[in-house]
């Protein structure tokens, strides 16, 4: 198969797939330049409320975009921080960046300026573009950041990004890079809340939309795709960029915060084929379903990832809508999904099988391979892990053994050959699809003064979906009361990412503990 000047060899009957790069491979070339050559220039590639853009549209901006950032003195190898919504100046920024042999960094556009401060520190880059919107975190985080970027300006605004973009060229060469040469980082979250960089490749976007993109999905030039899940994320960068983009489709952009009412009203007013969600996305959807009546007869196609999908959702939607939600595991490690459901091959309450290119094997606390029906811990191998972590050799070496990733995830395979997922192997959580770090939610509320003791865990709610709930001791001279756990809730909410709250406060004379002290939260999930 060619794709631009990309030959890929692809053997879904044999693990691992080949995909076989051009020497100086700039993946730039096959998701941009080769559209316009192909005939694709008057195609939209992008809608939105703002409007369309076409392939040559989207070529012309990502090519000014990757001038503008060479103009702004942005040198090949610079870290871009990227705090900007799903709008086309993301494809922009992205693309341009990687074409100029600058490496984007899309960040969460939740977070808070303590945590925007800690990756600007990390990862010591040269720029920091973002959308207005964000700037009442964004700024205070690069005027406490040391060392800052020499480059900080908003998307949008007289001085602003674009606004210079429009003024340079439209012509661009890629610099020649390499498939497994660094390409772009994303951030996950870790299990003390400090954010790791993850490093990925030029070829990790090219296997991910090859091998579950069109393989798994069968993702088409004549699809148009939305997806709820944002373009910061792992999983919504691939269903709602880099899918589109391979497979020659439409890319459908909501540049607000997901609800169930804006997500519904986008699927009837542009009519996407393809959908991509995470299951506490659907869930709320169902729940606005009851009552709405939105005309959802485009859909052909449902895909759900970022947590396990309750089977009870999976059939509440079915029933509803008439379509199947595939549901799968990936990461932001791997980029994006290697176990799914597929069409015509769906188990509910299960993440199905291994995506075709992708290895998985599930093993004990000794690194051996457990049978049918055992638990352990997941592992994968295949063409989009990462490379490493940035300026963290400690956990690239106990999360990457050789060419293993460790998932952290329990699952077990069944008779059949499909996994299920078992929880996690350590204490993390996933709240509508977004990492959680307990650790973080415990030292927020020990920063009040009413606080003794806390421990945060996740426990599913009524429709089956981890959120997070903490168990309170109080400090001598407090009393425990629903106006305290609403004074707690609060104390969260005022500082931590939205998502991060406890959903419940649960006041205990004491926690259980270990005899070395040391909190047994099993205990608190039984």
């Amino acid at each position: 198969m060619i794709i631009g000047d990309v030959t890929l060899l692809v053997d879904r009957s044999q693990v691992p797939a080949t995909l076989r790069l051009p020497p100086g491979f700039n993946v730039a070339v096959p998701f941009i330049d080769r559209h316009v050559p192909e005939g694709r220039g008057a195609k939209i590639a992008i809608r939105s409320a703002a409007g369309d853009i076409t392939y040559a549209e989207l070529a012309s901006g990502v090519n000014r975009s990757g001038n503008a950032l060479l103009r702004l003195g942005v040198k090949r190898g610079d870290r871009l921080l990227m705090v900007v919504k799903d709008c086309p100046a993301f494809f922009h920024l992205f693309w341009g960046a990687i074409k100029a042999g600058i490496v984007p960094v899309p960040l969460n556009t939740i977070l808070r300026a303590d945590d925007y401060r800690g990756i600007i520190e990390d990862s010591r880059c040269a720029a920091v573009v973002f959308s207005p919107e964000f700037a009442g975190e964004v700024g205070p985080a690069l005027g406490a950041a040391r060392p800052g970027p020499s480059v900080a300006l908003p998307v949008d605004g007289e001085r602003g990004f674009l606004a210079l973009a429009g003024d340079a060229s439209p012509q661009l060469e890629a610099v020649p890079a390499a498939a497994t040469a660094p390409c772009f980082w994303l951030y996950s979250s870790g299990s003390t809340g400090r954010p790791k960089g993850v490093v990925h490749r030029h070829r990790d976007m090219v296997a991910t939309s090859e091998l579950f993109g069109r393989g798994v999905l069968g993702l088409r030039e004549d699809d148009v795709v939305f997806s709820a899940a944002k373009l910061f994320f792992a999983y919504g960068l691939g269903n709602a960029m880099t899918f589109p983009l391979w497979s020659g489709a439409t890319a459908v952009l909501l540049d607000a915060r997901p609800t169930a009412q804006n997500t519904l009203e986008t699927i009837q007013r542009f009519r996407p084929s393809v959908y991509f969600g995470v299951p506490t996305m659907y869930a709320l959807q169902l729940q606005a379903l009851e009552t709405a009546r939105p005309d959802l007869g485009s859909l052909r196609l449902c895909v759900s990832a970022g947590e396990a999908l309750p089977a009870a959702i999976y059939d509440r939607w079915r029933e509803r809508t008439g379509v199947t939600i595939l549901d799968g595991i990936g990461s932001t490690e791997a980029l994006n999904t290697f176990v799914s459901n597929r069409p015509g091959d769906s188990r509910p309450g299960t993440s199905g099988k291994p995506v075709p290119g992708y290895e998985v094997r599930i093993v004990d606390e000794r690194g051996a391979e457990v049978g049918d029906g055992e638990q352990g811990i997941l592992q994968v191998k295949g063409p989009s892990t990462a490379a490493y972590y940035w300026n963290n050799p400690e956990k690239t070496r106990q999360t990457m053994l050789g060419e293993w990733l460790v998932t952290g995830d329990t699952y077990l395979r069944d008779d059949e050959g499909y996994y299920r997922y078992c929880g996690r192997s350590d204490d993390m959580l996933k709240v509508g699809g977004i990492w959680c770090s307990p650790i973080e939610i415990e030292a927020r509320l020990l920063a009040h003064p009413k606080v003794l003791e806390v421990a945060v865990v996740g426990l599913p709610d009524a429709s089956g979906l981890v959120k997070p709930e903490a168990w309170v001791v109080v400090r001598g001279g407090a009393s425990p009361s629903e106006q305290l756990a609403e004074e707690l809730t609060m104390h969260c909410k005022g500082h931590l990412a939205p998502y991060k709250y406890p959903r419940q406060i649960h006041f205990v004379a004491e926690l259980p503990k270990t005899a070395t002290g040391k909190i047994q939260r099993y205990r608190l999930r039984a």
